[in-house]
């Protein structure tokens, strides 16, 4: 039987004032709505155990190395990919890319062990981009990677999502669907009759109301194809904010820049989640940035955040610049990788990481040296990841801090800079103190460590000299908590 570790009342004075001080405000939070559906409740509660996930951007644009569907947008900053082509001429061309799709060397098993053995434990894959390019056997569209004039339709592995989703099951993982709500293909989004000056739909849906709802109608269905006949879905992972009730329009979204239509483009998510949760009972649901019952956790992108938020969150980010596959992409290094997990998770989130994989259905070699060498740092180091909460102070320096929300031990996570070969000699907690009766473990050396109390906090004795296959490490975790 585990117990909780035991600790000074000093510590827990200063836990407390931390706790009080240190999360944002309650008019910060105000606009998360937590899921009242218990069995969604405790399918959150999992996935925050899992901490990291793994996110691949893929389908026929990776044939160009652009930034995924983007290009097809007539927003200023979206057009360098025409490099001036005419608009028509090059969206014919960008459509006419599934002729040519033919990844013949996919192979989502190899892309399972890779993610699993990094540490991962959970999979979101994108079904369906702003494109409307379906990388699954969709009935309700010809455009998708499984239609007759797309050369991989005749694989046996055509049905790309189904066969991700199984291989990744295979390792246990939690899946989740991406899936645009937005769809820049289909003629009820964009109206083939009229211009589309922005991500918008392009015609006004209070002169068109029938349009809208046809659109609604094939969105639903498309979701329905999900949940249906893809076996067990986690997270319904849907993008595309603009396409949301007027009512949760907020700074954010003007801050997007882009003209706002005077109508309401409200996809109906209560109908939707409905039917989800009758298929997949317990299913997250994440309407991106559409504040309230239909987003389960946040997502901030591209970024951590710089504080502890006390509901849950998930940082995506790329392992290179973008989120599809490039020609020439610049992978972040193993150990900003891993002091990336290590920030967001002792501010209490999960960290999605997101690869491209490329025309013919590889990752680069770069992918798995850098999967690999988080796991072999998650083999060590993995107990002060998995199943943490935040706990105050959080951070001290080069120092986060985590809690095994089961166990209650605490970890202490010292974040090394690239020219440091072994952890301080003497570890310094300013804020955390063990009581008589705990013990103080390096995670990779099997031996308790010599501390003392130091004012409100300790110093931890670490003998450096014998800490063999510990060198050069990103980072060292200190455990404290009972034998």
């Amino acid at each position: 039987m585990k117990t909780q570790p035991y600790l000074s009342p000093s510590f827990f004075f200063v836990w407390t004032f931390l706790l009080l001080f240190s999360y944002p405000s309650k008019a910060q939070n105000s606009h998360y709505q937590a899921p009242t559906d218990p069995l969604v409740q405790q399918k959150l509660e999992n996935w925050q155990d899992l901490k990291f996930g793994f996110m691949m951007h893929w389908g026929t644009y990776s044939q160009w190395g652009i930034v995924e569907s983007w290009a097809l947008c007539s927003e200023d900053w979206c057009t360098d990919a025409r490099k001036g082509q005419n608009y028509l001429e090059f969206k014919k061309d960008y459509e006419n890319l599934k002729t040519t799709f033919n990844p013949t060397q996919f192979d989502p098993d190899k892309w399972a062990a890779a993610a699993s053995r990094a540490g991962m434990k959970y999979v979101v894959f994108t079904t369906k981009h702003h494109d409307g390019f379906s990388m699954f056997d969709s009935q309700q569209t010809d455009y998708k990677v499984t239609a007759n004039n797309c050369p991989f339709s005749k694989h046996p592995r055509s049905n790309i999502a189904k066969e991700i989703f199984e291989a990744f099951r295979k390792k246990d993982f939690m899946t989740g669907a991406y899936f645009s709500k937005p769809d820049w293909h289909h003629p009820d989004y964009w109206a083939p009759e009229w211009a589309t000056p922005n991500r918008c739909n392009n015609y006004d849906i209070r002169k068109y109301p029938d349009r809208w709802e046809r659109f609604k109608d094939f969105t639903y269905n498309q979701i329905e194809e999900l949940m249906t006949d893809y076996g067990k879905m986690d997270i319904l992972w849907l993008d595309g904010g603009w396409v949301r009730p007027d009512s949760t329009i907020n700074e954010e979204v003007i801050a997007w820049g882009y003209d706002i239509p005077d109508w309401e483009q409200d996809i109906n998510m209560p109908r939707i989640a409905k039917m989800a949760r009758q298929k997949q009972p317990g299913l997250m649901i994440v309407d991106r940035t559409v504040h309230g019952p239909y987003e389960n956790y946040t997502t901030p992108e591209q970024r951590v955040p710089n504080e502890v938020i006390p509901y849950p969150w998930e940082t995506c980010m790329t392992m290179a610049g973008g989120w599809s596959y490039s020609f020439n992409p610049q992978y972040k290094s193993a150990r900003s990788l891993i002091h990336t997990l290590v920030d967001i998770v002792v501010k209490g989130g999960n960290f999605l990481l997101n690869v491209g994989p490329s025309p013919d259905g590889t990752l680069d070699e770069e992918v798995y040296q850098r999967l690999e060498a988080i796991g072999q740092w998650m083999d060590i180091n993995g107990e002060a990841i998995y199943s943490s909460r935040p706990i105050a102070p959080y951070k001290e320096g080069k120092i986060g801090f985590t809690q095994n929300r089961h166990t209650k031990d605490i970890y202490a996570i010292y974040l090394a800079e690239e020219s440091e070969e072994w952890p301080p000699e003497k570890m310094v907690l300013q804020q955390i103190q063990p009581a008589p009766g705990s013990q103080v473990y390096l995670l990779g050396y099997d031996k308790p460590l010599k501390w003392k109390k130091n004012g409100t906090g300790c110093m931890i004795e670490v003998p450096v000299n014998k800490l063999e296959g510990l060198k050069n490490s990103p980072a060292w975790a200190i455990k404290i908590g009972k034998k």
